[in-house]
């Protein structure tokens, strides 16, 4: 080969070299550019310009925190934390008299299953019921404020886990148990565990006016545990689904005594027969609580066949499906409540467990959907076009299929390991078929480091076209076990709470305010206002209190600013108390002066340019 040759080779190899790095940089170039498009687009569809509102609110569980955490959707920014089964400082809740007594002197509760009320099915946005599995609780929260309005606890209960869930006209707000126990806080050993220890289903009711619960009555059920269950809509309106697990009584090493068998059930539960049977005289009294046993009541319960431990059972919007989906067997399976009625109809029984009749699999289930490499499947949820989504947790993937046919139409990858999915009015008759979240149980490195303990997440996931698009990936403060997600047009809040002149223990006026001497008991009858507190208008010194060492000390403060947003804080300086009087609200402190000295008092909560100097004194007396 001469030189010349050389170079010529030289030289083409050069061109093709240059052509293949210029081919690959503009290449990743173009990738670049499309990913940068792909995720302009993403963001301006979370895009929520100053001075508009999201569309929607969704309603998580804050799990072992007690709390409620509200987000709007789509921007996925957290709006508000509502204390529901824990004290919160920041607003007192736990410190005042009214919500001290709600607690009943719990520091903490599990939440797990938020259910919003429902009329006709749908969410009417005037209360949120929360479970609490630590400490068998159920609580409303008034959504025209936003506040824990009423806790009540449950007897006979081994954690609400199950709950919570409302008839189609919240007729009840049902709470199966998750462990089995003794009745009536009796003692059993664990060798009785068969004979002596139950399930139960609480069956409460709840006063919209009063705002009060009431437990109407329990279910006695078999001592198995009792999973995310669901109340029937439209024709079967009258029933409940309950998935169960360890069905073979195991009570140790549940992992894998609770796992020797390839099936669990679902309950069928006909409330309507039961609430019918109770008001009739059936059931027994223990300890103050009527307790039914549903095989008493003829056509009342039922159980069909399962994959093995099944996460949660979910009616479909029609009400003609109920599909539930086993962590262990990796599909869902789609169950016909009109095969089911028509089985129960011919009492085609094939045996009995517990004495309860067992319904056929082949007579009740209508199809098994098996997303090839979808590996534990959880929680169902659907959209307006005849679909479902289902989480995955093992495989960390959402699984978009249609319902009639089974037919798998997408998958989407979340990050990572989604327990539960609330889709946009999900659960109710006419989802909007918009938006889905993920709520994941592990972050790994998605956020940065804060430790050993990462975050949890949630996955923001388009679900309006025919193919899902994963939007983006949020941290949330542990532990968002569920959510729902409800149009805003649905939530009325109110702005300020009503000026009522007759309301117990307010002030309206400044020349009113006063402190009243009732034996060993103080009552302070005050207002906050910009910037000032008002104890008593015929003082020197309106802004102090003197009291005596042992005063049981009463303040029952009023903020007389009709503003919205403009909250008045009311802390007491080394006494461990604050609590917050939102506008036009009255609220009381009750606690004793069991600390003598001069403690400063001061508003918590910025609310004026003089917040500063809005301020006063408790003067503590010695004995």
């Amino acid at each position: 080969m001469n030189r010349t040759t050389a170079r010529i080779i030289s030289g083409v190899l050069g061109i093709a070299l240059g052509l293949l790095i210029a081919f690959v940089f503009f290449a990743d170039l173009n990738k670049g550019e499309e990913n940068a498009s792909s995720n302009k687009s993403k963001a301006e569809k979370v895009f929520v310009p100053y001075g508009e509102l999201d569309e929607y609110y969704m309603m998580a569980s804050g799990g072992h925190s007690g709390q409620l955490f509200v987000y709007g959707v789509p921007s996925m920014r957290k709006i508000r934390t509502v204390p529901v089964f824990t004290p919160d400082p920041a607003t007192g809740y736990g410190y005042d008299d009214k919500t001290k007594e709600m607690l009943g002197g719990y520091t903490w509760g599990d939440f797990h299953h938020p259910a919003i009320s429902e009329t006709a099915g749908d969410y009417d946005g005037e209360f949120l019921f929360a479970n609490d599995v630590g400490n068998n609780r159920v609580a409303a929260v008034d959504l025209s404020n936003f506040h824990t309005t009423d806790i009540m606890s449950l007897p006979n209960m081994g954690g609400p886990h199950a709950g919570v869930f409302v008839t189609e006209n919240t007729e009840y707000i049902a709470l199966p148990t998750r462990f089995a126990r003794p009745l009536g806080d009796e003692y059993a050993p664990l060798d009785k565990y068969e004979e002596e220890y139950k399930g139960v289903v609480s069956m409460t009711t709840f006063d919209r006016e009063k705002k009060k619960f009431d437990l109407a009555y329990q279910v006695v059920l078999p001592p198995w545990s009792y999973d995310l269950s669901d109340a029937g809509k439209k024709m079967s309106s009258d029933w409940i689904v309950m998935t169960t697990y360890n069905t073979e009584f195991a009570t140790t090493n549940q992992e894998i005594n609770a796992s020797q068998h390839d099936r669990d059930y679902i309950v069928m539960m006909n409330w309507k027969k039961l609430e019918e049977a109770v008001k009739a005289g059936a059931g027994n009294d223990i300890k103050g609580t009527t307790m039914i046993d549903p095989r008493d009541v003829k056509g009342a319960i039922f159980a069909v066949p399962v994959a093995k431990s099944p996460h949660g059972v979910d009616v479909t919007p029609d009400g003609t499906r109920f599909i539930a989906a086993g962590k262990l067997a990796p599909m869902m399976t789609v169950f016909s409540f009109e095969k089911a009625f028509e089985a129960i109809e011919k009492e085609n029984f094939k045996e009995e467990t517990f004495g309860i009749p067992v319904l056929g699999y082949e007579d009740v289930m209508e199809k098994e959907v098996d997303p090839p490499g979808a590996l534990g499947p959880l929680h169902t949820q659907f959209d307006d076009r005849g679909n479902a989504f289902n989480t995955m947790f093992i495989s960390s993937e959402v699984v978009k299929w249609n319902i009639e046919s089974g037919e798998v139409i997408d998958r989407t990858p979340s990050y990572f390991s989604p327990g539960h999915a609330s889709a946009t009015e999900g659960d109710t008759v006419s989802p909007d078929g918009k938006w889905l979240v993920a709520l994941n149980k592990i972050a790994k490195d998605n956020f940065l480091s804060v430790g050993p303990s990462h975050p949890e997440s949630m996955d923001l996931i388009d679900i309006s076209g025919e193919k899902m698009e994963h939007i983006m990936a949020v941290p949330v403060d542990p532990e968002p076990h569920y959510a729902q997600i409800i149009h805003r047009d649905k939530i009325n809040p109110i702005k300020v709470y009503e000026k009522d002149e007759d309301r117990e223990n307010s002030v309206w006026k400044q020349e009113d305010a006063r402190i009243e001497r009732k034996g060993n008991e103080v009552h302070i009858y005050g207002i906050a206002m910009r910037s000032k507190f008002i104890f008593d208008a015929s003082a020197e010194r309106q802004d102090a209190v003197s009291v005596k060492q042992g005063d049981k000390v009463f303040f029952h403060m009023t903020n007389i600013d009709l503003d919205q947003d403009i909250t008045h804080g009311f802390g007491i300086n080394d006494y461990n108390l604050n609590f917050e009087v939102q506008p036009g609200q009255t609220n009381t402190l009750e606690f004793t002066a069991d600390k003598a000295g001069v403690y400063p008092i001061y508003c918590t909560n910025f609310c004026s340019a003089l917040h500063q100097e809005m301020s006063g004194y408790l003067l503590v007396e010695p004995k």
